[in-house]
């Protein structure tokens, strides 16, 4: 690991050495709890970011501390330019990873290989091709989970994400779980949060605890092992005796892990966000057009970010909408 500076510390003495950056607004899908209904106005192609900024910027950051970086989008492989983005980054001494909804994959196996890309999520919210269409505006199912299995095959460290709501697809909780019996793979399932536009509420929310309790119910108490956390989870972890893969809950609304947070967010616009549920922005393309340094800009905002949820540090702060509307939508921040 790099040596680590103060910029990238918090006032909570929390280190951020994990940098998600968004290479695209666009996405081949239209998830409901990712995009508006009537879609999000995109930034004209001169506000993004371009190849050779994605790259000085990466390089800022890990000159800083920085070992790990994820990819997002929108849906990151619709970028044109995204192989030899991918090249450019490999090129750093970083872990290499990227979120996405699998469409395009079989595009990029070899890419994936070649760059040192072995981490990928995967966003698939039902194994139902009806449900699929529904949640995804697009009748793609079959397409997505081909390439999923593609990547399993491959030798990827496959995680599969899965935004669960309320009499949608938590009656899928345990059929998802039964994919981790035979496949080494991760299912993580992320309890629905607040952004612009996805019409949230409490009561489409299916807590950890409801998860938990659904999987005791079918494969019994005694079968369910927890699992030892990671420096700086996301996801408890845990898995069914006997099972290949295992499986997480990423509870950012009743459980959140703010406490060993070490991430932070650049958007497809050249924008850092200190924190997800934040509407604070660092306009770092800005600045870095006009020849001016970055590390101050980076420092004043970490040092801004909030103990816990962007300041919302109760249930009843979450659950009202004038504290999170003006936050972008999930498809314009990267996840």
């Amino acid at each position: 690991m790099n040596n680590v500076t103060s910029i990238l510390t918090d006032t909570h003495g929390r280190t951020h050495n994990y940098l998600r950056i968004s290479l695209s607004e666009k996405c081949n899908l239209r998830c409901t709890y990712c995009m508006p209904h009537d879609g999000i106005p995109l930034s004209p192609r001169a506000n993004l970011m371009t190849a050779d900024e994605i790259e000085a910027f990466a390089k800022v950051f890990v000159a800083n501390g920085v070992d790990k970086i994820r990819l997002t989008g929108g849906e990151p492989l619709v970028r044109k330019d995204f192989s030899d983005i991918l090249r450019r980054l490999s090129n750093l001494p970083v872990r290499l990873s990227i979120t996405t909804n699998a469409l395009l994959t079989h595009r990029y196996i070899e890419n994936f290989k070649r760059y040192g890309l072995n981490d990928i999520n995967v966003s698939l919210d039902s194994l139902d091709a009806e449900k699929f269409k529904l949640i995804t505006r697009r009748d793609q199912y079959k397409k997505a989970f081909e390439n999923i299995n593609q990547l399993v095959t491959e030798g990827f460290h496959v995680k599969i994400n899965a935004v669960l709501m309320k009499d949608f697809n938590e009656d899928e909780i345990v059929d998802f779980i039964k994919l981790t019996k035979n496949q080494d793979i991760n299912v993580r399932f992320i309890e629905f949060m607040p952004f612009d536009g996805n019409e949230w509420n409490k009561n489409k929310l299916v807590s950890e605890a409801e998860i938990i309790n659904r999987v005791t119910n079918y494969f019994g108490i005694e079968a369910l092992k927890p699992l030892a956390n990671e420096q700086n989870f996301t996801a408890r972890n845990f898995k069914i005796e006997g099972f290949k893969g295992s499986f997480g809950i990423i509870s950012s609304v009743t459980n959140p892990f703010c406490d060993s947070c070490n991430r932070i967010r650049l958007t497809a616009d050249g924008k850092l966000k200190n924190c997800l549920f934040s509407n604070e922005e660092t306009n770092l393309l800005k600045a870095f057009r006009k020849g001016e340094k970055l590390e101050d800009l980076i420092d004043l905002a970490l040092n801004n970010k909030k103990a816990v949820r962007a300041g919302m540090t109760d249930f009843n702060q979450l659950t009202n909408p004038d504290l999170h509307n003006n936050n972008r939508s999930m498809i314009a921040i990267g996840g």
